[in-house]
């Protein structure tokens, strides 16, 4: 957890590391100042293992253990700009649903621009690691919930916006059910090694719009919970 670990990070997880961090996103095309200011001021290392810290704040995706993956920063600053931005500002979404808590970065980075965010996660042991570690960096407006993804979260819905941090084979229909007017769902879509794309899906007054984003490689959404780590 982040006990005895600094906040602050030394080397290379240090300031100047993060800056050159946000530089090469803003490269990149993250436009958002919020989003980048936010990405800076998030202590990755602290969202993997000690023994990759020196590492934690390059643009690449890490692995936390039980198959999953830490996303690259500049896809999770990417998905994040894709929901909230509405016609080049910054909108504070009042219901935001994540699927695929994993580490909690993408929760972290995410939580200053919603109200309140509904996070689920299918495997308990990173589900309940992730919350101690979001509660000790202070990050109180989760709510957090151990299951099965495609089901998302009908007691709560409509949501404002749906990111989901694992790619399905095709778009969940209870997903999209799940979307208030207006609302956008951002995923990845496709076969786990093959072309998988970064959608971002708009509800509208007559259906859906659809709009691709970026190629993207995530990790499989896959069904159900982990009922052998319960």
């Amino acid at each position: 957890m982040t006990r005895g670990r600094s906040i602050q990070g030394i080397g290379m997880t240090s300031a100047r590391t993060r800056d050159r961090l946000v530089q090469r996103l803003q490269a990149e095309g993250i436009r958002q100042p919020e989003i980048l200011e936010r990405i800076r001021n998030v202590p990755r290392h602290l969202f993997v293992d000690e023994a990759l810290s020196s590492r934690s704040y390059e643009d690449s995706a890490l692995p936390i253990g039980l198959g999953q993956t830490i996303s690259q920063p500049y896809i999770v600053a990417l998905m994040t700009q894709a929901l909230i931005e509405r016609d080049g500002e910054i909108l504070c979404l009042p219901k935001v649903l994540e699927i695929g808590t994993g580490c909690g970065y993408q929760t972290a980075v995410l939580a200053p621009f919603v109200r309140q965010v509904f996070t689920i996660e299918r495997i308990r042991p990173l589900l309940q690691a992730t919350k101690q570690r979001l509660t000790e960096l202070g990050i109180g407006n989760i709510r957090y919930r151990h299951d099965d993804g495609f089901r998302g979260w009908p007691g709560q819905a409509p949501f404002d916006g749906i990111i989901v941090t694992a790619a399905p084979d095709a778009i969940p229909e209870k997903l999209l059910e799940q979307l208030g007017p207006g609302g956008r769902l951002v995923l990845p879509v496709g076969p786990t090694g093959g072309n998988q794309q970064l959608l971002r899906i708009t509800r509208t007054g007559s259906g859906f719009e659809h709009e691709k984003l970026s190629s993207v490689s995530f990790v499989p959404m896959l069904e159900g919970k982990d009922k052998g780590l319960n």
